[in-house]
């Protein structure tokens, strides 16, 4: 049961091809299940988790504990270190919620301008990184769509641009979770020594800035058609070029896990900069005129008077005709730059998940009144929303300095150790590097995420109390995604390591050179399917390296092609679709959603695969580390 296995290819008839058939059934299931029959994700990975043990016990004849030890062992690395990272990361965010401190930061997006297509680069682009960075797995869809509502975006506007924004910084999202899987899944499938994270992150860092130099110009065309274009392109074209430079350099040069962190900073702060000196017009039609929702319709309703425009909408459900919403109460808008009033709200007080009253930060409470109505937001409280995201950028701007990630790099702050059981050798005879566990229980990223969640209860004064309770509520939230993950990686380690990618590279590889243009279209499918550039490349990382082997293409490149092309498949995921949808009240309808943002995947998609050919041509392959 528990006897050593060695890696073969071709189990049916010594043939490559007739392997193959049976290889790609795991794969097919989960396909099948997830785009096809929409059963839950949680539930197709388990069942295609199973699929890839019998084939692997029957076809590829691994001894069942050899094949039960492998998915515990991606079950595990599934959890940690990429589930640690996600709640860890979701758990600050959720802190900033239970401050009040997350409205504070929306509205003070709002106020750096008054125009819906710079509010859509700012939110959607820039705040939407920022989250893809930290935490990922749909957390910046379901929070920027909420956001983009508040402001007065259309409900299917909203989620569109969401979708479309979450695209370039998804393959470094979670703390380049993305990347570390990756050369985790190649670097046991491939003898290259550059399988690294750090080689990995500065190729793909080599290919997704590109794609962020053209996405806020796509969104404000989404949002305005051609006349946002041609209205707004300096701020998108600042957004997308300065956030490009920043991918590239912090992934090249700075920290693979930092990488959307600090390009997200610099692309916020440079059109901030832009819009202090230079304002686009604003026509009237995209001004917070007031516009009447009947009141026998939801927001999901309203529909737009003319194609490509978005018009001002009152994001109630109450029905009542009203300006598009302040967010900090009812009324009429305020001007730019001029502070907030909260007619209804009592002064230093905020309702909390009871319906007990509890005290606002202290600022707050020491806000100046007018006529019994307290003035929003002091600076020091808009420091405060901000702290978060300061407070995880020092912490981990330490634990990546030279010194400080040698030093956590050896016993006892890491642990590496070979699986217990688990007793694998691949078709060369030696043991699969993959068998190998490391446990960098203290510099994972996770770990740094809960002392930034700690520091930053203090810094937003949340007792621990509340912080534990918002803790555990995180768990909770996440319990399908958690089960989710971890039946993902555990399907992708049992493939691996029985020799079902061996044989599906092996049978791919019959493709030749070509195979370098396909590439990111194995990834697109993966994200598409999964919902995640992480299990996309836990799914075909390996696969692609020994394809690269096998048709003489640099495995690098594809690996990078994988993670590159997989995020432009993020947008149409049944998953995200379905994030979308009900964040903005249209459950049931995301085909909608997806007819709005299929055509900008598929050219997006087409783009990619242009450039890696070319990557992979005498043209552009000095840009291959």
């Amino acid at each position: 049961m528990f006897d050593q296995f060695r890696v073969v290819t071709d189990p049916v008839g010594d043939s490559v091809a007739l392997s193959a058939i049976f290889a790609v059934l795991p794969l097919l299931t989960l396909f099948v299940l997830l785009g096809v029959l929409k059963v839950k994700a949680w539930l197709a990975g388990l069942i295609s988790l199973a699929v890839a043990l019998v084939v692997a016990v029957a076809v590829y004849a691994m001894p069942v504990g050899q094949a039960l030890l492998s998915a515990t062992e991606g079950a595990a690395f599934g959890f940690f270190p990429i589930l640690w990272i996600v709640i860890n990361a979701i758990w600050v965010y959720n802190l900033t919620v239970e401050s009040g401190h997350f409205d504070v930061l929306r509205r003070s997006f709002e106020r750096v301008s008054p125009d819906m297509r710079i509010q859509a680069i700012i939110i959607a682009f820039c705040f939407g990184a920022l989250l893809e960075a930290l935490a990922g797995f749909g957390t910046p869809v379901a929070i920027t769509v909420v956001m983009l509502m508040a402001l007065g975006f259309r409900p299917i506007h909203a989620a569109s641009v969401s979708l479309l924004a979450n695209t370039a910084p998804v393959a470094f999202g979670a703390l380049a979770t993305p990347i570390v899987t990756l050369a985790s899944v190649t670097s046991g499938a491939n003898d290259d020594s550059r399988l690294t994270v750090d080689t990995l992150g500065a190729m793909v860092g080599r290919q997704t800035p590109i794609l962020a130099v053209v996405v806020p110009l796509m969104l404000v065309a989404l949002v305005d058609g051609r006349r946002g274009i041609r209205q707004t392109w300096p701020a998108a074209l600042v957004a997308g070029v300065s956030f490009g430079l920043a991918q590239f350099v912090a992934a090249n040069y700075i920290s693979v896990p930092l990488t959307d962190i600090v390009a997200a900073l610099v692309s916020a702060a440079a059109v901030v900069l832009l819009v202090r000196v230079w304002r686009p017009v604003t026509p009237a039609d995209l001004g917070r005129e007031p516009a009447a929702v009947p009141a026998a319709r939801g927001p999901a309703e309203a529909e737009l008077a003319d194609p490509g425009t978005v018009r001002a909408a009152a994001a109630s459900r109450s029905g009542t005709t009203t300006a598009a919403p302040a967010l900090d109460g009812p009324g009429g808008e305020t001007p730019s730059g001029d502070p907030r009033i909260d007619a209804t709200a009592p002064v230093g007080r905020h309702r909390t998940d009871g319906d007990d009253l509890a005290p606002r930060p202290a600022d707050q409470a020491r806000a100046a009144t007018a006529g019994g109505r307290r003035l929003a937001d002091t600076p020091a409280e808009v420091v405060r929303a901000y702290a978060p995201y300061l407070i995880i950028i020092a912490i981990f701007s330490v634990a990546n300095l030279g010194a400080v990630k040698d030093a956590l790099a050896t016993e006892p702050w890491t642990v590496k150790f070979g699986w217990p059981g688990l007793d694998i050798l691949g078709g060369n005879g030696k043991p699969l590097s993959s068998v190998t566990f490391t446990l960098n229980w203290l510099p994972a990223a996770g770990t740094l995420m809960i002392l930034a969640g700690i520091l930053t209860a203090l810094v937003l004064r949340v007792s621990a109390g509340r912080a534990l309770r918002a803790y555990g509520r995180t768990y909770v939230e996440l319990r399908y995604a958690i089960v989710t993950v971890m039946a993902v990686l555990a399907l992708a380690y049992v493939m691996n390591q029985s020799g079902q990618t061996n044989t599906l590279g092996a049978f791919l590889a019959a493709a030749g050179g070509a195979f370098v243009f396909l590439s990111a279209i194995l990834g697109w499918i993966g994200v598409a399917v999964t919902g995640s550039d992480t299990s996309a490349n836990a799914l075909f990382g390996a696969l692609q390296v020994q394809t690269a082997a096998r048709a003489g293409l640099d495995p690098v490149l594809l690996a990078a092609a994988n993670s590159s092309g997989g995020v432009l498949g993020k947008m149409i995921s049944p998953q995200n679709l379905a994030i979308a949808a009900a964040a903005v009240g249209m459950a049931g309808r995301e085909g909608e959603i997806f007819r709005k943002v299929f055509g900008w995947s598929l050219l997006l998609l087409l783009f990619m695969c242009a450039l890696v050919a070319l990557q992979g041509s005498p043209v552009l392959d000095w840009m291959v580390p």
